[in-house]
């Protein structure tokens, strides 16, 4: 009973700030925050189920969420006819090229015993083939990036509903992750961490620099929405109706409506997650995983397979990472290739699953909350606080203009705080897990 009173408080006492700065600022600064904790908070399970569940490292997080944001942009955008007919066939021929390489890699390494042969046939194979398959994709991708690069220099999507790219993310970041967890899974805490890290750069890297696919560094804007458009509201006669009753102005009602539909599609989602996680940690599977994560050694003399169980909840988490990453992207609009940064995508998300409680899914959830709420609304607060502290001070005063230019770099600082508060009052999260 206790457990759930806490759980309910400190919900409530979000609800509660999120309404706040709806009465203080506007519902339109409250639902954004509202939309943005929704994605965070998926993005924190994801991270909970690998850390929370099986004690993985995972500081790759970053990548994976770029994949769903690329698998949006594949999904939604219309395919440039121009660009398919300049180098399309030199593309998919390069690719089926990559995929021969693999195939013919992984024959020779499982019919060859001999490890010296077998080792160099697959290094010469790997070898020529990289130069075979980028002497056909790179005239192809040079044809493609100069279809009017103003506007397009890419090859476009499929131009299917967006919405079809939350799952499609979610398997295209889970393939990923099955083949680095293939590679990485096994080594030690620390290496497992570097190699994650090294591979989320590598995923981000190719996402700013091939323009042939993502328009690199240029972006991808426009991304169509699972919503309607605010011009479409307001010309719309029920629209209207509804925002007359309410004695709102169409305009600034419209908004407010868009941000809502968006609010209850990723609820929705969440919710599913959340119920599927709560389910899979309460099973005989989620005792096995956290039996794992406590003590391997004796896992595995009980006949578990380590590596297998580590792979399939690396694979589980990472495919939540990508529907949020597909989420954030559709959210947003526009493929940012340059926007996925550590700081947001991955330690930033540590820090939620941290402050609200690894190992329980609800703390997750909360922290998701907690920490991009601070992250968003540290800056007003800090030119608040520092307002009135200087409120005595002369307004031409350079200490006075140099406090309040600081302000807005007070969210590191409040973000440290609150972990450092967490850590010291309570160890184990907001919301511990239940032993």
């Amino acid at each position: 009973m206790k457990s759930i009173f806490r759980h309910v408080f400190l919900f409530a006492i979000m609800a509660g700030l999120i309404v706040l700065v709806g009465q203080i600022q506007s519902w339109n600064v409250a639902l954004s925050i509202l939309n943005l904790c929704l994605i965070s908070a998926i993005m924190a399970l994801g991270v909970n189920m690998q850390w929370g569940y099986a004690g993985l490292f995972n500081v790759g997080v970053m990548g994976f969420a770029a994949l769903g944001g690329l698998a949006a942009m594949l999904i939604s955008m219309p395919p440039v006819h121009e660009a398919i007919a300049a180098g399309g066939k030199g593309v998919l021929f390069s690719l089926l090229i990559l995929i021969a390489i693999i195939v013919l890699s992984v024959f020779i390494y499982r019919k060859i015993s001999f490890p010296p042969v077998r080792m160099t046939l697959v290094v010469i194979i790997a070898i020529v083939g990289f130069f075979l398959m980028r002497s056909v994709l790179d005239p192809a991708t040079a044809a493609i990036e100069k279809v009017s690069p103003a506007a397009t220099g890419y090859l476009g999507g499929f131009g299917l509903p967006i919405i079809i790219a939350w799952p499609i993310g979610g398997i295209l970041a889970g393939a990923v992750a099955w083949l680095v967890g293939k590679i990485t899974l096994g080594l030690r805490t620390d290496y497992l961490a570097i190699a994650t890290l090294g591979i989320s750069e590598i995923i981000v890297a190719v996402l700013k620099h091939e323009d042939w696919m993502t328009r690199g560094v240029k972006n991808v804007t426009g991304l169509p929405r699972p919503v309607p458009y605010e011009v479409n509201l307001q010309n719309a006669d029920w629209f209207l109706s509804l925002a007359g009753r309410f004695g709102a102005d169409p305009v600034t009602f419209s908004s407010l409506f868009v941000k809502l539909c968006y609010a209850a599609l990723f609820a929705v989602v969440l919710l599913i997650v959340l119920y599927l996680s709560e389910k899979a940690l309460r099973s005989p599977w989620g005792r096995m995983m956290r039996a794992i994560r406590d003590n391997e050694v004796s896992a595995s003399a009980m006949g578990k397979n380590i590596k297998a169980r580590h792979l399939q909840v690396f694979i589980l988490g990472s495919i939540v990472v990508g529907i949020a990453g597909a989420m954030l992207t559709t959210l947003d609009g526009q493929l940012t290739p340059t926007a996925y940064q550590p700081l947001r995508f991955t330690f930033l998300i540590w820090v939620m699953v941290i402050v609200g409680g690894s190992g329980n899914n609800w703390g997750a959830v909360l922290g998701g909350f907690v920490i991009w709420f601070f992250w968003i609304e540290a800056e007003p607060l800090g030119l608040w606080l520092m307002d009135v502290l200087t409120s005595g001070m002369d307004s031409e005063s350079a200490l006075r203009a140099h406090l309040l230019e600081s302000a807005a770099h007070m969210r590191l600082m409040t973000m440290g705080l609150i972990l450092l508060l967490t850590l010291r009052f309570s160890p184990r999260g907001l919301l511990p897990e239940r032993s």
